[in-house]
C-alpha cells in the first residue's frame, strides 16, 4: 500500500485537475439523490391534484397545530411530574410520553422552518396548477440527468487524462532505468521483465488511480447523498437498514487480500510470458534449427495455460465482488421494505419499542425513502470494480516502484571533471572485477594504454576479454581497483563524457528496425548525407548499399534481419567510422566478413586508426598486425606485450 500511496501523491500534483474531477463528482453525487428527492412532490401532492404551494402552506399550518397540541400536553405532564402526582409506571410512562412529544415537537419546528424558507421560492418557479408541476418536475429531472452524465463525463476524462498521464511519467522512468542500470543489473530482469513493467504493470497502475480518484469518489458520494436524504426522512430507520453493513464490510477486507494475492500472480505470470515469447521469437532460428518447435509450443502452452488459471481464479474473486456488495443493497431494501410496511400499515412510529419515526409514515414517504436505499444500493455494487481496480493498482505500485528506487551501479559524479580532447593515457590500477561476488573475472590487472597505441586483446573464451573492454567503457565499475583517463577515475567522470570518445563495433552487431541511413547515422545523429555516404566508403559498405533499390533508404528489419552477416558489421563499422571518436573498440569487428572484405576494411583501418587508441578482440592475424602491442588474458590474469614479441611466437 506504501508504494501505491506514493503513485497517488504524485498523481495529486495534478491537483487542479483531480479537484475540478471532485467537484464533479460531488455535482453527480448530488443530482443523483435530487434526482429521486424530486419524485416527491409528484407522489405526495400534485397525483392528488394538489399544488405545491398549497401543500407547503397545509404543511406548516398542520405542523403547527401539533406543536400547539403538543405544547400545551406537555406543559400538562411536567406539571404532573412536578407535583408528584404520578407514581410508578404512570410516572415512567409520563415520562416516555415527555420524551415523545419532545422529539414530535421539534420535528414538527424543523418542518415550519424548512417550509417558511421553502415557500417563496415553491411560489416564485413552481406553477400552481398540478399538471403543469409535473411536467415542470420532469422536465427538471431529464435536465438534472443530462448535468449529472456531462459531469461524470468531465470527471472520468480529467481523472483518466491524470491517470495515464502518471502511467506515461512511469513508463518513462522504467526505460530510462533500463538505459542507466550497469549490463548485470540490467540482466537480471531482462528484456522480458522490463517489457512487462513498461506494459501491464503500469496499466495495472493506471488502473488503479482512475479507480481511487474516479470511483472511489464519485460511488461514495452517491452513496453518501442518497443515505443523507434517507437520514432526512427518518435516521432511525436508515440506521436500521444498515445492520449487514459490517458484515459485508467483513468479506470485502477477506476478498481484498485474496484479489491482492491473485493480482500478484497475475503480473509474475505475465513476466514469464513476455520471458518464453520474446525468447522464443528472438531465437527463432535456432528453434528452428534444432527442430525444438514443439518444446517452445509446449512452454508457450504452459505459461498461457499458467495466466488463464490465475485469470480465472481473478475472474472469480471478481465475480464474487458484485453479490457480496448486492447483499448490502438487497439487505437496506429488504429491511425498508418490512420495517416501513410495518410502520405504514399500522400507523405505528415505534416497533419492538424503539422510536423508528417521529410521525406515522405515508405511503407516498416511505416509497421515497425506499427510493434513495435503491438509490444508494446502485453505487455500492459498483464499489466492487472500484474495489478491484485499487488492488491491481497496489500490485502494479508495489512491482513498479523497488525497480525504480533501485540505485544504478553507474553512479554519476555530481560535479564531474572535464578532460580535454584527445587524452593521454588509459590506466587499469589494480583492477578486480567479479560478476556475482564468488567467481573473480579479472584480478589485480594494472596496465597502461597510451593515446594512439594499438592493443590487441587475446586469450581463450571465457578468459575475461569482453570484460575488460566493458570496463574500460564503463559498461561495468570494477569491484576493486580503478580505471582512470589522464590520472582521473571514470568515477568522475560523467558517463556521457566518457562514452562520447568511444566508438564500438562488437560481434553481435545490433542494428534498429529502420533504414540504413538511420543505423549509420547512429553514430553522431548530426551527420550529414555526405558524412554517412563517406564513412559507409570507409567501411566499404557503399558498393552493396547502392545497389539495393532504395539504397540508403532501404530497411534492414528487425536486428538487419534482411543483411547478411557481413553487411550488417560493414554498417556497424561505418556507424564507429563516422563517430570519429579518439578510442576505437572492436570486438571481433570482422568476424563475419569475407576474406576479399576483411583485405579492404584492413586498409580503411590502417588509415582511420591514426590518432586513436585502438582496443581489439580479435583472433585473426590480419588484425592483429595492425596491433602495437598484445594483451594476453587468461582466465582473470592479464600480460601486456609488444606485438613484435607475438609475432615471434
Amino acid at each position: 500500500m506504501h508504494y501505491f500511496l506514493r503513485a497517488l501523491r504524485e498523481a495529486a500534483k495534478s491537483w487542479p485537475l483531480l479537484a475540478a474531477a471532485m467537484l464533479c463528482s460531488a455535482g453527480v453525487a448530488a443530482l443523483w439523490g435530487a434526482n429521486i428527492a424530486a419524485l416527491f412532490p409528484i407522489i405526495e401532492v400534485t397525483l392528488k391534484g394538489d399544488s405545491l404551494q398549497s401543500w407547503n402552506e397545509r404543511r406548516v399550518e398542520e405542523s403547527s397545530q401539533r406543536i400547539t397540541a403538543a405544547s400545551t400536553e406537555m406543559a400538562a405532564l411536567e406539571a404532573s411530574l412536578a407535583n408528584d402526582g404520578l407514581q410508578g409506571d404512570d410516572r415512567r410512562l409520563a415520562r416516555n410520553r415527555l420524551d415523545t412529544l419532545t422529539l414530535s415537537k421539534r420535528g414538527d419546528e424543523a418542518i415550519v422552518y424548512s417550509a417558511r424558507r421553502l415557500q417563496p421560492w415553491i411560489d416564485r418557479l413552481l406553477p400552481r396548477d398540478p399538471f403543469q408541476t409535473v411536467l415542470y418536475v420532469v422536465a427538471l429531472v431529464v435536465v438534472s440527468t443530462f448535468l449529472k452524465h456531462v459531469m461524470l463525463l468531465c470527471s472520468t476524462l480529467l481523472v483518466s487524462w491524470v491517470a495515464m498521464s502518471i502511467s506515461r511519467n512511469i513508463r518513462l522512468k522504467v526505460f530510462d532505468k533500463a538505459l542507466a542500470l550497469d549490463r548485470a543489473q540490467f540482466m537480471r530482469l531482462g528484456s522480458a521483465g522490463f517489457m512487462a513493467q513498461v506494459t501491464s504493470t503500469s496499466d495495472m497502475l493506471a488502473g488503479g488511480i482512475t479507480a481511487v480518484y474516479g470511483g472511489a469518489i464519485t460511488e461514495p458520494l452517491k452513496i453518501a447523498a442518497c443515505l443523507g436524504f434517507a437520514f432526512m426522512v427518518s435516521w432511525r430507520l436508515t440506521i436500521a437498514c444498515l445492520l449487514l453493513a459490517p458484515i459485508v464490510g467483513f468479506l470485502m477486507v477477506w476478498l481484498n487480500r485474496r484479489m491482492r494475492n491473485v493480482s500478484k500472480n497475475i503480473l509474475a505470470r505475465s513476466k514469464g510470458f513476455h520471458h518464453v515469447l520474446l525468447e522464443a521469437l528472438n531465437n527463432v532460428l535456432t528453434v528452428q534449427a534444432y527442430t525444438m518447435e514443439e518444446f517452445e509450443r509446449d512452454r508457450f502452452r504452459t505459461c498461457t495455460r499458467d495466466m488463464m488459471r490465475t485469470g480465472m481464479w481473478h475472474s472469480f474473486y471478481h465475480a464474487l465482488a458484485n453479490p457480496i456488495t448486492e447483499i448490502l443493497g438487497i439487505g437496506m431494501v429488504a429491511t425498508s421494505i418490512a420495517v416501513g410496511a410495518w410502520l405504514v400499515i399500522n400507523q405505528e412510529t415505534h416497533i419492538f419499542g424503539i422510536p423508528m419515526t417521529d410521525q406515522p409514515m405515508t405511503v407516498p414517504g416511505i416509497m421515497i425513502f425506499f427510493g434513495f436505499l435503491i438509490g444508494a444500493s446502485d453505487p455500492v455494487r459498483k464499489l466492487s470494480g472500484v474495489i478491484t481496480g485499487l488492488n491491481i493498482g497496489i500490485v502494479g505500485a508495489q512491482g513498479l516502484y523497488p525497480l525504480l528506487d533501485t540505485p544504478s551501479k553507474l553512479v554519476e559524479a555530481e560535479h564531474p571533471r572535464t578532460l580535454p580532447s584527445p587524452h593521454r593515457e588509459i590506466r587499469l590500477d589494480n583492477v578486480s572485477f567479479s560478476y556475482d561476488g564468488i567467481d573473480t573475472v579479472l584480478k589485480d590487472v594494472s596496465l597502461s594504454i597510451p593515446f594512439g597505441e594499438r592493443v590487441a586483446i587475446v586469450g581463450p573464451n571465457g578468459g575475461g576479454k569482453s570484460t575488460l573492454v566493458n570496463i574500460i567503457c564503463r559498461f561495468y565499475d570494477p569491484t576493486k581497483g580503478r580505471v582512470l583517463i589522464d590520472g582521473v577515475p571514470l568515477t568522475d567522470l560523467a558517463i556521457h563524457d566518457l562514452r562520447r570518445r568511444i566508438a564500438m563495433v562488437t560481434q553481435q552487431t545490433e542494428l534498429f528496425n529502420e533504414s540504413i541511413l538511420y543505423n549509420i547515422r547512429y553514430g553522431r545523429w548530426d551527420a550529414t548525407d555526405e558524412e554517412i555516404e563517406a564513412a559507409a566508403r570507409k567501411a566499404h559498405a557503399h558498393e552493396f548499399i547502392s545497389e539495393f533499390p532504395e539504397g540508403y533508404r532501404t530497411m534492414v528489419g528487425p536486428n538487419g534481419f534482411r543483411l547478411s552477416g557481413g553487411q550488417r558489421q560493414r554498417i556497424a563499422l561505418a556507424r564507429a567510422f563516422l563517430r570519429n571518436a579518439e578510442i576505437l573498440v572492436l570486438d571481433e569487428a570482422t568476424s563475419q566478413i569475407d576474406v576479399e572484405s576483411e583485405r579492404l576494411i584492413h586498409e580503411a583501418l590502417a588509415t582511420y586508426v591514426e590518432n586513436r587508441t585502438v582496443i581489439m578482440i580479435t583472433h585473426r592475424a590480419s588484425t592483429l598486425s595492425l596491433a602495437d602491442a598484445i594483451l594476453e588474458v587468461d582466465h582473470g590474469t592479464v600480460t601486456k606485450r609488444p606485438a613484435r614479441q607475438q609475432h615471434a611466437a
